[in-house]
């Protein structure tokens, strides 16, 4: 790349940024104000809601992490154009590990195994007591917290050496730590959508459930991405550098992820259903009654099939506007996804909405957007050490 396009390109995004950043921060805490009087008010929907809100915004952080890990282990055009996003994407999660310290409060409000009155009379939850318990619990999320924050550190620390260098081997040794972080990334994962999700239902259980998790926050995570790319690709310094072939590379991947996340969710249903195991077909029973049929219903259309048709079209894909709209309504499918799976665990017959569910995503994204619009702009937007970065650009 010349010295004059490499210098264009380490130009600063421009004031939006820092204008979005306030208004997040002002959202954040608004947002944190009005949770702080949710919490006085009515502490178990409270905590339900926090833990929504909290899954959705770390789901965007891993699901980033673990598609960075990706890229770097298999490369790509595709990878290369959103990796400064992805990388701002993750290093919120520390912060995110202090977000997660007042649903520590709530332990007893959110889970049956942490109350040991219910834990004395119940035999399963005796039994399933040598590893749900408060201890455990809280030693495993101190646990994923570090290996997360330790990935991302270890991703960004590798960026900013390539930025600074031309070996070559900098690049090998990000794609085998990658392989390494992926398999971690999946492990832990599935640790924490056990203790923080499917526990809220202590006698249900799922072996799908760690991937499905998984899938579904990488879906969140690249549709963020892409919606963050559309919006960057039409001001400078990334104007008239990404073109039309790099969103079509990445709607072919949204296209999969939204494939795979179905696929995942399909495949549980099906097993668990056809079994009809008084342990775990209640789990679903309560999720297609009461009113949250529709929401079911709502996301079989809506979070993969009317995706699935309009992703279908090479045209749309290599729209960026029509892309970053299917990547926005993904986004809030994967928050109607959460209402849906969290929800029965504490209104069990009947959907019942409340405003504490609108304020804890926006409370908690407030605050992580603005860790988010801090990181963006503190490096150029583009790899700009990768050595190829530009047959990237020229792929576009």
């Amino acid at each position: 790349m010349s010295a004059a396009g490499s210098h264009s390109l380490r130009a600063a995004p421009g004031p939006d940024l820092a204008r979005a950043r306030g208004r997040a921060l002002a959202v954040g805490i608004a947002g944190a104000v009005a949770l702080g009087w949710g919490w006085w008010s009515d502490p178990a929907q409270f905590y339900h809601s926090y833990l929504m809100g909290f899954c959705f915004w770390i789901g965007i952080s891993l699901g980033s992490l673990g598609i960075l890990m990706l890229q770097h282990l298999t490369g790509g055009a595709w990878g290369i154009v959103i990796r400064r996003i992805l990388e701002a994407a993750a290093w919120p999660i520390p912060l995110l590990a202090l977000l997660f310290l007042p649903l520590l409060f709530g332990l007893k409000s959110l889970y049956p195994w942490a109350d040991s009155v219910r834990v004395a009379g119940d035999e399963l939850l005796r039994h399933k007591a040598v590893y749900l318990n408060p201890t455990g619990f809280v030693v495993r999320a101190a646990v994923c917290f570090v290996v997360w924050s330790g990935l991302a550190w270890l991703l960004a620390r590798g960026s900013m050496e390539q930025e600074r260098s031309t070996d070559p081997e900098i690049g090998s040794r990000l794609g085998r730590a990658s392989g390494i972080g992926i398999a971690l990334y999946v492990l832990t994962m599935t640790f924490a959508a056990v203790d923080w999700l499917m526990s809220l239902e202590p006698h249900w259980y799922s072996t799908l459930y760690g991937m499905f998790t998984v899938m579904g926050q990488a879906l969140a995570a690249l549709a963020f991405a892409i919606l963050i790319l559309a919006v960057l690709s039409e001001r400078e310094p990334l104007r008239g550098r990404i073109g039309e072939r790099h969103f079509h590379d990445l709607g072919k991947l949204l296209f999969a992820f939204v494939m795979l996340w179905s696929y995942f969710a399909f495949s549980q249903l099906l097993i668990i259903w056809s079994g009809n195991l008084p342990e775990e077909i209640p789990w679903y029973l309560k999720r297609l009654g009461g009113g949250r049929q529709y929401l079911a219903a709502a996301l079989v259309a809506l979070q993969f099939g009317v995706p699935f048709l309009l992703l279908l079209s090479a045209r749309l894909k290599r729209d960026r506007r029509r892309l970053a709209a299917i990547a926005f309504f993904l986004l809030l499918m994967r928050l109607v996804d959460l209402a849906w799976i969290i929800g029965p665990s504490v209104h069990p017959d009947r959907i019942q909405p409340h405003w504490l569910d609108v304020v804890a995503p926006l409370g908690i994204g407030g605050i992580w957007l603005a860790a988010f619009l801090t990181a963006l702009p503190s490096r150029p937007l583009l790899p700009l050490g990768d050595p190829g970065l530009e047959e990237a650009l020229e792929h576009g």
